[in-house]
Order: structure tokens, then C-alpha cells, then sequence
């Protein structure tokens, strides 16, 4: 967790990380999803090994952490087990809390953050789509968010009974929104809202008939604060052991830490942060919505990869059936050249009877071909056909039949 703290990246940062690795030679496509657990860079490459290299460094070059201290801590995934991977991340599978439905909001925004900057292509977005809609599906069909508690449910699971007592909460992200929810439901009625922009903690305080103040008062709040939930992604300490007046619980959500983990040595002050909460296994979700969720990503990735071979054969089919009709047409008007009195309607049977017949001849190879494609070795067959018919699905000529 300390390393995943100083790995972790937002705002301006994340910005240039996305843009940084976008701009990498063997780059051609680029989303970073970063979250409080974790930092993931989804690529399209064109050659794996030395994107790989570039994009190690990359990290290690904004997180400051050298890439032998990096490197061990470090996954990869590659093609189908990629996809599988971010499918799996989407329906909250990999959270600290089996379940959460967070992920789901992060995985979008690390989707629209790519496309305002202009990173992806069609590869990732239709991964990245697709994944969304998996989230949701295994949200909507299986209970996984009701096996798993959210990661505010789970720290503040710590923080005994919270009816009645007084809540401040300091940010008005996403996550503060959730954390103001979740007092509210469990009965919490006074919760003060301290954020940098003082308009958000107002809007957000209102949505439960809290008190919204400005972040420069976070150290006199603090003073008459029992509970105490912080998520600023701010970067650094914003509550530290001096600014504390007392006993108090204390549930950091952010990474890295908004609360110096040195507090936990003062009297009466107990501190829950993420790590707490994932060695704890709070979130842990049951076994039964878990692989729920776990058959319809098996089943998902299927349909996703069947799709995708299949796509991958249309160039090799279009490319076929394109110089088919280039040796239709050259043969017709050879045909015209020696019979010029043939015209009319016998000319016209002639023509059709022609095409017809290639017709035909295509049309059981080409319906195989792309149904052998949808295969796990699905390529082969496209690339024989391209072999036994010397095709070439980038030629100009084919593509514009493509667009015709």
C-alpha cells in the first residue's frame, strides 16, 4: 500500500502520465485508470515487449520509484487475459471491497479523461465500453454490490455506533458524496462538509441538511468532530497531530494519505485507512454473488472475443470478394471485346449468369471463414485464405469497396 501511495497519480499528473504514454513510439492507443487501489495503463501497442519497457519507465519516472523497486510490484496482462482483467475490474471482482460500485463511476471517467485528450482508438474504446456494460450487468443481475460493502460502509464498520454523533467530512468528490450518504442513512444528523471549493461543500451539505466550511477551518471543526472522513486527493497531509483537540475516530479514504498516520499515537484517536480496511477482509463479499459475477465475465469475454476475431477476418473476406470482381469485370469487358455484337438482353444473362457463378463460388468459403474465425485460432484461416488467393486486405481497391 505505501508503494501504491507513491505510484498513485490524479489530476495534472494523471493527465500527463496518459498523455506521456500515449506518446510512445509503440503506443498507439493509451487509458489509465487510477483509483485508490490501484494504477492501470490499458494500451494498444504495436510491439509488446518494448512498449512495455517505456511504459515500466514511464511510471517509474512519475511516481519517482525506481524501476528495480517498481518492477516486482508490478502485473501485466496481454490480449484475451487483458480484456478479461478489466472486465473482471469493472464488476468491482478486484476491489479492496468485492462488489463496490465505485469502480464502475472511476472506469468511466478514466474512459471520457482518454477521449477529451485524444488517446484512444477504436480498440480501447470498444473495450472500455463494453466493460462498463458488463459492471452493469453484473450490478443489475447478481447482487454483487449487496454482497460487498462500499469501502465508507467498511471502515466505518470500525467506528462503532454513529447514530447521533457529529460527522465532518473534508472533500466533495465523489467519494465525500457516498461518505455523506452513508452517515445520513445510518443516522448520523450532524455533518459539516469542509472543501477547497467552498460552492461543493455547500451543494453537498445541503443534500443532507448539514453545514458547509472552508477548508481553512478544518483544524477548528476538528475540535468538535467524533467521526471524521477525509477524501481530497489533495496530494498531502491536510490533518495532521497538532490539528487534533481530542478523541476522535478518524476513517482515511484517500491515496495517497490525507491523514499523517502518525495520529494513531495520540490518546483516543483511532485511525482506519485502506489498508486497514483490506487487511481487515471487511469487504470480503460471499462466495455466491461472486461467482455469479465471475460466469457471466467468463461469458462476456467469450461473446467479446468471438466478435472481435471475427471482425478481424471482414478485410480478408472483403479483400477476396473485391478481387473477384475485378476478374468479373476484366473478363467481361474481354468478353466485349471479341463479341462487340453481343448486347441487349443476351448480354445481360451473360453478365449475370457470370457473377452468379463467383457468387456462389464465394459464398460457402467466405460464410466459413468467418465463423472458423470466431475461434481461438480463428487467424489461421484468414491468413490461408490470403495465402491460396495472394490477397491483400489493405489495398486501396478493397478498401474503397469497403466504403461503397
Amino acid at each position: 500500500m505505501a508503494l501504491l501511495e507513491r505510484v498513485s497519480v490524479s489530476g495534472d499528473a494523471l493527465v500527463k502520465l496518459l498523455q506521456d504514454v500515449h506518446t510512445e513510439v509503440n503506443v498507439a492507443e493509451a487509458m489509465v485508470v487510477s483509483t485508490c487501489n490501484r494504477v492501470e495503463v490499458y494500451t494498444a501497442v504495436d510491439r509488446f515487449h518494448p512498449a512495455l519497457t517505456s511504459i515500466t519507465n514511464l511510471l517509474a519516472v512519475h511516481s519517482g520509484v525506481p524501476v528495480e523497486e517498481l518492477t516486482p510490484h508490478l502485473y501485466v496482462h496481454y490480449e484475451d487475459r487483458a480484456v478479461e482483467h478489466l472486465f473482471s475490474v469493472a464488476a468491482g471482482l478486484e476491489s479492496m471491497v468485492v462488489g463496490e460500485g465505485q469502480i464502475l463511476g472511476q472506469t468511466r471517467q478514466a474512459l471520457r479523461l482518454a477521449q477529451e485528450h485524444g488517446t484512444l482508438g477504436a480498440t480501447l474504446n470498444e473495450l472500455a465500453q463494453q466493460a462498463l456494460r458488463v459492471g452493469k450487468r453484473a450490478h443489475a443481475e447478481t447482487g454483487i454490490d449487496r454482497a460487498g460493502a462500499s469501502l465508507v460502509t467498511a471502515g466505518l464498520s470500525f467506528a462503532g455506533e454513529l447514530a447521533g454523533r457529529r460527522a465532518l467530512v473534508v472533500g466533495a468528490g465523489a467519494m465525500s458524496g457516498l461518505a455523506v450518504a452513508t452517515l445520513a442513512r445510518v443516522g448520523v444528523t450532524d455533518v459539516v462538509v469542509a472543501n477547497r471549493t467552498f460552492d461543493k461543500a455547500v451543494r453537498l451539505a445541503e443534500t443532507v441538511g448539514g453545514r458547509a466550511v472552508e477548508l481553512s477551518e478544518v483544524q477548528r471543526e476538528l475540535q468538535d468532530a467524533e467521526l471524521v472522513i477525509s477524501c481530497t486527493g489533495a496530494g498531502h497531509h491536510t490533518i495532521t497531530p497538532e490539528m487534533l483537540g481530542g478523541p476522535v475516530f478518524l476513517l482515511d479514504l484517500a491515496l495517497p494519505h490525507d491523514i499523517d498516520p502518525s495520529v494513531r499515537e495520540l490518546p483516543g484517536v483511532t485511525l482506519v485507512d485502506l489498508e486497514t480496511i483490506r487487511e481487515s477482509g471487511v469487504g470480503a463479499a460471499e462466495s455466491g454473488p461472486v461467482n455469479a459475477v465471475r460466469a457471466l465475465v467468463a461469458e462476456e469475454l467469450e461473446t467479446f472475443l468471438s466478435a472481435e476475431r471475427a471482425a478481424r477476418v471482414t478485410p480478408t473476406v472483403v479483400a477476396l470478394r473485391s478481387k473477384a470482381a475485378e476478374v468479373v469485370e476484366a473478363e467481361l469487358g474481354r468478353l466485349t471485346m471479341r463479341l462487340p455484337e453481343l448486347e441487349g438482353r443476351a448480354r445481360d444473362e451473360v453478365e449475370q449468369t457470370v457473377r452468379r457463378v463467383v457468387d456462389k463460388l464465394l459464398h460457402e468459403p467466405t460464410v466459413r471463414v468467418k465463423r472458423l474465425a470466431t475461434s481461438p485460432a480463428g487467424d489461421h484461416y484468414a491468413e490461408a485464405l490470403r495465402e491460396l488467393f495472394d490477397l491483400d486486405p489493405k489495398k486501396p481497391e478493397a478498401v474503397r469497396r469497403v466504403d461503397l
